[in-house]
């Protein structure tokens, strides 16, 4: 708890030299009260990265967040354990990659040079910059992360389908239920909980569009798309070394969290009767 008293920078005219020691520098600094936030939220930049931040969530909550959901519905109709062991563990493994391999991967394929559009070139296409195109940068964003995080994230559903009392699927079998009715009358109800649960912590986590992956991914050709709160953040508070600011942003970026989390939490509750708390 004692270093959330470094919060309030985000209130203070920061000095690291006006004391011996962090503690003291932060003491000794003049209070300035909204004047970092104020400052922020009239900066363009800060515009821009706050809508990035609101689109990309809102594109991997739309396109991503369903596939782990699919992958395991359909994953568990598969009979052959041997294949189903197989597929888990091909699609599992992009997970133990870190975000600068995966960049690694995905700049040499999608480079001018790289395989993608060698492949586009041989088709008669025009070559197209990916890393360096902002109307197709979140394009990659988007589809890498899929490709890391779906088979990890579907563990959950995986287990949680593991769990559901399977004489319901019987008593369906024998009333002449097919596969795909059985998914979604049994199967997809029986996920439901599981499925809010995941989704409020989601929308709670909607201001972090993903900092580790734009970080080693980004550049400042694409800045206008591609800039987040949480890069914002790293470039104002280490880059240009304004601890002030970036304490400001964090500090918003937070609150926002939290608001969305404990909004989704009574709405999940309200319409459905299943909640955190």
């Amino acid at each position: 708890i004692i270093p959330l008293y470094g919060i309030t920078l985000a209130f203070k005219d920061y000095n690291m030299f006006a004391g011996d020691t962090p503690w003291k520098s932060i003491r000794a600094s003049e209070w300035v009260g909204f004047k970092h936030f104020i400052d922020v939220f009239t900066r363009t930049d800060f515009k821009n990265a706050l809508a990035n931040t609101l689109i990309i969530s809102a594109y991997k909550i739309l396109f991503i967040f369903p596939l782990p959901i699919i992958f395991a519905i359909f994953l568990n109709e598969v009979k052959s354990q041997k294949y189903q062991k197989g597929l888990q563990l091909i699609v599992y493994l992009p997970h133990f990659l870190s975000w600068a391999v995966v960049a690694g991967i995905f700049v040499s394929l999608l480079s001018s040079t790289g395989a993608v559009n060698l492949l586009r070139e041989s088709l008669g296409l025009e070559k197209i910059r990916y890393m360096m195109d902002n109307s197709a940068f979140r394009r990659v964003l988007i589809f890498s992360a899929a490709w890391k995080e779906v088979g990890w994230s579907s563990i959950i559903y995986f287990a949680a389908i593991a769990g559901l009392d399977q004489e319901c699927y019987e008593s369906a079998e024998i009333d002449g239920a097919g596969r795909f009715q059985k998914m979604w009358y049994i199967t997809l109800p029986g996920l439901m909980p599981t499925i809010i649960l995941m989704l409020i912590l989601r929308v709670g986590s909607i201001m972090d569009a993903g900092f580790s992956q734009i970080f080693a991914m980004y550049n400042p050709t694409v800045y206008e798309s591609a800039d987040i709160i949480g890069t914002y953040v790293y470039r104002m508070g280490l880059g240009k070394m304004d601890f002030s600011v970036g304490t400001a942003v964090g500090l918003f970026n937070s609150v926002i969290g939290l608001i969305l989390v404990l909004s989704s939490n009574w709405l999940a509750k309200e319409t459905t009767g299943k909640s955190i708390w």
